[in-house]
């Protein structure tokens, strides 16, 4: 078996949420437990930080590894779900893991991950888990895929939790209130172990202090411990400063984006607290902030693709992250406005167009996965809603296209789905 064959293996072979959608969803611990049991408990030889949130929570996760990382600590990251390569989700320092290491953890544990009759994600998960103990991380962090209660990442006992934040999105298998969602996430909350909050919301945080307190584990406001003083947030970066153990810290950093401060103020009272708990010692690095996306392999939000004209990339797929995007969008100084725009089937695009700027030039595309929504029917749909536009057969092909038609001081977003922003960043 080589990569290719592994690859097709992974992806057509066994349950994947990224391409089939809920169907995939494995709604307990049992198949990963017996995995874990099987390979001898790898996530239980080093300590972990477990990361939950509707968005956010892979901003958070490149972020925290970036300041862990210039302290010299081998981190190992766990990101769900990839753009182009599936070894973005398994990442020690910022490498991709080895497609040999891929191949050989496939081909060794075939027999095993038939017989448990595990998923996409619960062999990609075990796999992390197994990879990040043979090269012996100083830490990982662990990112969540759906929800956290059940999700497979669930499995471990952290030294830290995070939820970054709470918003609509998988209602279907995570509940159609923000409490109920809120639920899902919690699940992360283990016995005794600290908890951060990056977002305090009225409707959410009594059911995160409840069980925070059911087991007395210490809950701590981002907004309490970190404040952050913006002086810059571009399409370039962010620049300001932070207070760090009673001193004043420059911040300048190559990520931006309209909720990369929270982000960021999110991290770093990870990076506090981790301090606090003697996890680390020292001084923060001047760098730690700096060159995120290449040290980590940090892309699909709000990455620039080129600059003239402007085009970016961005992931946000749900009610709240596209809020963001369009309030983004009109803050750019541009003169026509194209989005490159695709979705999935499982979900209804409707509510897009209330929140995309309704003068920008349409340009329909299929992500190219099964779960996509033909371009001819997300066009009909974004018509219904007052929307005119063009349905192009490939997203390449209406990127292309909207590149034909933009001159240099144009803007052109591309997104809607994290598969279409996968088939454009590099």
């Amino acid at each position: 078996m080589n990569y290719q064959e592994t690859m097709a293996y992974l992806f057509r072979r066994l349950p994947m949420f990224q391409r089939v959608g809920p169907q995939a969803f494995k709604k307990d611990l049992g198949n990963i437990s017996q995995m874990m049991e099987f390979l001898g408990h790898p996530h239980q030889k080093y300590p972990t930080i477990h990361i939950a949130g509707t968005n956010g929570k892979g901003s958070v996760t490149h972020i925290l590894a970036n300041m862990l990382m210039t302290l010299g600590l081998k981190v190992g990251l766990y990101t769900s779900p990839h753009y182009r390569d599936f070894r973005e989700r398994i990442k020690i320092n910022g490498q991709l893991m080895p497609k040999r290491a891929v191949t050989s953890f496939v081909r060794k544990h075939q027999q095993a991950i038939q017989a448990i009759q595990a998923s996409f994600f619960e062999v990609s998960v075990a796999m992390a888990f197994d990879y990040f103990a043979q090269e012996d991380v100083d830490v990982a962090i662990i990112e969540t895929g759906l929800g956290g209660r059940l999700d497979s990442t669930n499995i471990i006992r952290p030294i830290l939790s995070v939820i970054t934040n709470i918003s609509l999105d998988h209602q279907s298998m995570l509940g159609d209130t923000l409490a109920q969602i809120a639920y899902e996430k919690a699940g992360i909350i283990k016995q005794g172990v600290p908890v951060i909050l990056g977002e305090r919301n009225p409707e959410t945080f009594p059911v995160f202090k409840k069980k925070a307190q059911d087991l007395n584990a210490p809950l701590i406001l981002a907004e309490k411990m970190t404040q952050i003083s913006v002086e810059r947030n571009d399409i370039q970066g962010i620049e300001g400063s932070f207070t760090y153990q009673n001193s004043v810290y420059h911040l300048d950093t190559d990520i931006s984006g309209p909720y990369q401060v929270q982000n960021l103020q999110t991290a770093i009272t990870a990076f506090k607290l981790l301090g606090k708990m003697k996890f680390i010692q020292g001084n923060l690095p001047k760098d730690a902030l700096s060159n995120i996306r290449q040290r980590t392999h940090f892309i699909g939000r709000w990455t620039i693709l080129s600059e003239k004209p402007l085009t970016i990339a961005d992931s946000a797929h749900n009610l709240a992250g596209l809020t963001l995007l369009a309030q983004a969008i009109q803050k750019i100084p541009h003169h026509k406005l194209y989005i490159v725009l695709g979705t999935v089937k499982d979900k209804d695009p409707s509510y897009l167009f209330d929140i995309l700027p309704k003068e920008a030039f349409f340009h329909f595309a299929k992500a190219n996965i099964p779960r996509g929504l033909e371009a001819a029917q997300l066009k009909e749909i974004a018509e219904r809603n007052g929307i005119q536009g063009q349905a192009y057969s490939s997203v390449p092909r209406a990127l292309a296209a909207a590149r034909r038609k933009a001159d240099e001081n144009d803007l052109i977003v591309v997104g809607g789905s994290i598969f279409v922003v996968g088939e454009v960043v590099r």
